[in-house]
């Protein structure tokens, strides 16, 4: 086997690692920075083969409490830096995954440009921002990193002092000593309100200014103005599922907070054009049009007189100022002294701002900030961010079942047969009479539900029918499930009875365990057959499906789960086709490669031929919304490789042949059969596993961080079947075993009679390539060494050694099967960016693990000194930002 080059390490590491050792010696002691160097350096000795196993043990053994919380946070500081650092490389994305380089690939390919320009016509892409409870680090933290990766981008450019006239080397001490002295833990749960507020920041701050600007780069690449197909959606505040939390007033919350963030930043952009749009009539002329905004602006200060681009700034200004107010319901920061009639709809305000544009434009003047706001209007309109609503279906059939029992329609929903309560919902929907009575009384769950749904349209009514679009079907499993959706619509008058029917918003199914995604293309078959929902979605124009990765992977393990998710996308494609339907698939996708994570560009681009179609929506949760958006800079690259691979998806010819298509279907069917078969046979059929894992892993410490406002668990049962997702991965994270992202994996390519086949199809499949090169870097990440260690948390020593033990063989049968398949003598290779970035850490991640098992010890043998409760959350913290996708 090949050794591992020398890690060469990034110069920004250097010097960010040099300033946060600067930092602990000042700030904790010297004794502190000896003891957390010589951890440091004895680590990295034993990862270079310089040390033995053992060689880090001693050093930690002399840490106190106290110094253990401190060296802790130092080295969760230092992988904060490094991340930073590494962002700011690029290494996260491929370095091809932008628009310049799709483009020619679809040029070489002989794809016209005009098939381009009409397919971002009809698209549709959608990073959709979720309150997943996956990112550990405070917002005060990341605040702290991103102040960081500014004063570092001045720094690139060789200032040697800030606008403000403080030294840049300086003012990034300052922020690394200021986030020494912050509280990484969060004091108190969060709540939902919190939750709204921190995407926010994202939207706020970051997509804003950074989605137009990028528009302006496509529309000189391409030559022409691409219709706005990137767009921004979110969960939060409308997510229901499983929370509790979310109610009506959440909803309300996170649509008036968007609204005002949008007009707020429309009123900055109008009255900074003011000062900008100084054309005079007395040396040009200007249109009619902009006449005609000046002359009603009811502006007739006499030094603007001559100026009708600055009148008719100050008309639309007070519009706006209007509609700000009649949205959020104060004025705004900086009202207008002109009276103004608000803008009914975002279109009305891009009419006059294009009467500018239009005007400038007939003088030779056109792009720059006037463009970009009308960018930012066509974008995000008056709500910003469009959101979703979900919930469980099982929620829907209480429901409605309640209504229909009060209203006197039918006593007993829940007994009916699929065909009779089909039947029962097209009659109710045929009928214009509201089921639900203002003088009847209705369960808590029932009340609730109508009040969102109420809320939803109130928000139509308010922001327009663009700030709601999808109302997202958990567990859905028939045609029933999405009519119980829309009676529910329908007493909120967002569904309309008539010839035909109307629907304000889209009922999605959610697809997600591997039999609800077996039997996706027969639900979708069996809807469009009721023919008022065919009509409606025949007049929309397309349809969302979404399917989800971390039900179906707990369920099915890795490869089963990713099998799954792409057959059911390809099953789903002839089904559209003969609805005459467009499908838009949403890839409820996480952060952990057992979760769905991974490259979305290689994700994208690996989907089944003629399933993207330009249209594709993907959740970004927790820890990957920082990572992926937390500054411009980052967020340009992360959505311009959404976007490349879409077209990549959309238009570039299948690389596979019909031959080669059918056997590597074939093998796949077999592997995946086999890989679920090793999975189940260990989660699911060993005695004791449910007690080795929650032994094992830290999953009840990490219950204690104060991440989310959802409940960890769907129930009080600890089965695993009723563990979510996110617990269930991240706990294998922190224990660095990462089983869902490859058991199963190596049994079932070992087993494999055709290993000729296997390294074809790593070489000539997308699909099969990202499916290896995800699990690739999970066993990378991972440590067996670190692993068994955490199993001597397991009380049943038999058991501990039994389990761990399959465990184990699993890994380097995985292992040894991926090398094989690629064609490598080491993990990673093939991809030197993410080998040296995963190596670079390894050595501080391990000292932590340890740590934390020590911690987990005493914490469960009965010691109560608060400290080592703090030392688990505070080691959990650490680890989870080492490691990145880890939830």
């Amino acid at each position: 086997m090949a050794s591992a080059p020398p890690i060469t390490q990034n110069p920004d590491i250097r010097f960010l690692g040099r300033l946060l050792g600067d930092v602990i010696r000042r700030q904790g002691g010297e004794a502190l920075f000896r003891r957390t160097e010589y951890i440091r350096s004895a680590s990295v000795d034993r990862h270079r083969g310089i040390a033995d196993a053992g060689a880090i043990d001693p050093g930690l053994g002399a840490l106190t409490l106290d110094d253990t919380l401190a060296f802790v946070r130092g080295f969760m500081l230092f992988s904060m830096l490094a991340n930073l650092a590494e962002d700011r490389q690029g290494a996260a994305v491929e370095s091809d995954a932008d628009l310049v380089h799709a483009l020619n690939r679809l040029d070489e390919e002989g794809v016209p440009r005009d098939a381009v320009a009409a397919l971002l016509d009809a698209a549709l892409v959608v990073p959709v921002l979720t309150a997943h409870p996956t990112e550990v680090r405070r917002k005060s933290v990341i605040d702290h990193r991103n102040r960081i990766a500014a004063l570092m981008r001045l720094r690139d450019g060789g200032a040697l002092e800030t606008a403000d006239g403080d030294r840049i080397e300086d003012g990034i001490y300052r922020q690394i000593a200021l986030l020494w002295e912050t509280r990484p833990l969060r004091g108190e749960r969060l709540y939902v309100a919190d939750e709204v507020e921190n995407a926010l920041a994202y939207l706020r701050d970051v997509f804003l200014p950074t989605l137009p600007a990028l528009y302006a780069r496509w529309e000189r690449l391409l030559g022409s103005r691409p219709a706005s197909f990137l767009k921004i959606g979110s969960w939060i505040g409308g997510d229901r599922d499983g929370n509790p939390f979310v109610v009506a007033e959440s909803l309300r919350l996170a649509l008036s907070r968007a609204a005002a963030a949008a007009l707020s930043h429309y009123l900055d952009c109008v009255h900074a054009l003011g000062a900008e749009l100084s054309p005079s009539t007395t040396l040009a002329a200007a249109s009619p049009a902009v006449i005609a905004l000046a002359e009603a602006s009811g502006d007739t200060a006499p030094s603007r007189a001559d100026e009708p681009y600055r009148r008719a700034l100050s008309g639309i200004y007070a519009r706006l100022a209007a509609t700000y107010e009649a949205l959020i319901g104060r004025a705004p920061p900086r009202p207008s002294h002109l009276p103004g009639a608000p803008y009914a709809t975002p279109e009305a305000l891009r009419t006059d701002l294009r009467a500018l544009a239009q005007g400038l434009e007939s003088h030779g003047i056109s792009g720059g900030a006037l463009d970009r706001l009308i960018r930012a209007v066509e974008t995000f309109g008056f709500h910003l961010a469009t959101l979703d609503m979900r919930q469980n279906s099982a929620v829907h059939e209480r429901v409605v079942a309640e209504l229909l029992r009060v209203a006197g329609v039918e006593a007993d929903y829940a007994a009916l047969d699929e065909d009779a309560r089909v039947a029962l919902l097209r009659r109710e929907l045929a009928s214009p009479r509201p089921l639900a009575s203002a003088f009847a009384a209705y369960s808590d769950e029932t009340r609730s539900e109508l009040d969102i749904v109420r809320a939803a349209a109130e928000a139509h009514r308010c922001y327009g029918p663009a700030c709601m679009t999808n109302y997202v079907v958990s567990m859905a499993r028939s045609v029933s499930d999405l009519l119980e959706v829309n009676i529910l619509l329908k007493e909120a008058g967002l569904y309309c009875p008539g010839e035909p029917a109307a629907a304000a918003m889209m009922p999605v199914p959610l697809f997600e365990t591997i039999a609800d995604l077996e039997a996706a293309p027969a639900v979708m078959r069996q809807w469009f057959a009721v023919p008022e929902t065919a009509a409606i979605a025949g007049a929309r124009g397309h349809q969302e499906v979404m399917i989800g990765y971390s039900d179906s992977n707990k369920d099915g393990g890795y490869l089963t789960s990713n099998w799954a998710l792409h057959e059911a996308s390809k099953a789903l494609a002839p089904v559209f086709a003969e609805a005459g339907v467009r499908m838009q698939l949403f890839h409820g996708r996480g952060g952990a490669v057992g979760r769905g994570g991974g490259s979305s560009f290689a994700a994208i681009r690996s989907q089944p031929a003629g399933t993207v179609q330009g249209r594709i929506r993907i959740t970004e949760q927790g820890e990957v919304i920082a990572a992926k958006y937390g500054n411009s800079e980052s967020a340009t690259t992360n959505l311009e490789a959404i976007a490349a691979a879409t077209l990549l998806a959309s238009l570039e010819p299948d690389c596979l042949s019909a031959a080669d298509a059918a056997r590597f279907t074939a093998a796949m069917n077999t592997l995946s059969a086999d890989s679920m078969r090793a999975y189940r046979a260990l989660v699911y059929e060993t005695e004791g596993f449910r007690t080795f894992f929650r032994q094992m892993t830290p999953i009840a410490e990490i219950a204690t961080l104060k991440i989310g406002s959802r409940p960890s668990s769907r129930t009080k049962s600890d089965a695993i079947e009723d563990l979510r997702a996110i617990p269930w991965v991240f706990s294998w994270a922190q224990a660095r075993v990462m089983l869902p992202g490859w058991y199963g994996v190596g049994e079932a390519l070992t087993g494999f009679a055709d290993q000729g086949l296997l390294r074809a199809m790593a070489e000539g499949w997308p699909f099969f390539a990202a499916t290896l090169g995800n699990m690739e870097m999970v066993l990378a990440k991972s440590d067996m060494g670190i692993a068994e260690r955490y199993a001597t948390l397991v009380g049943d020593r038999a058991l501990a050694n039994g389990i761990f033990g399959r465990i184990r063989d699993g890994w380097h049968s995985g292992h040894d099967s991926l090398l094989a398949a690629t064609g490598q003598a080491r993990l990673l290779e093939k991809s030197p960016a993410l080998d040296e970035s995963i190596r670079l850490r390894l050595p501080y991640i391990e000292p932590l693990n340890l740590l934390q098992i020590e911690l987990l010890k005493r914490h469960r043998a009965g010691e109560s000194d608060p400290r080592i409760a703090e030392g688990i959350q505070l080691s959990i913290n650490a680890v989870a930002t080492a490691l990145r996708n880890s939830g």
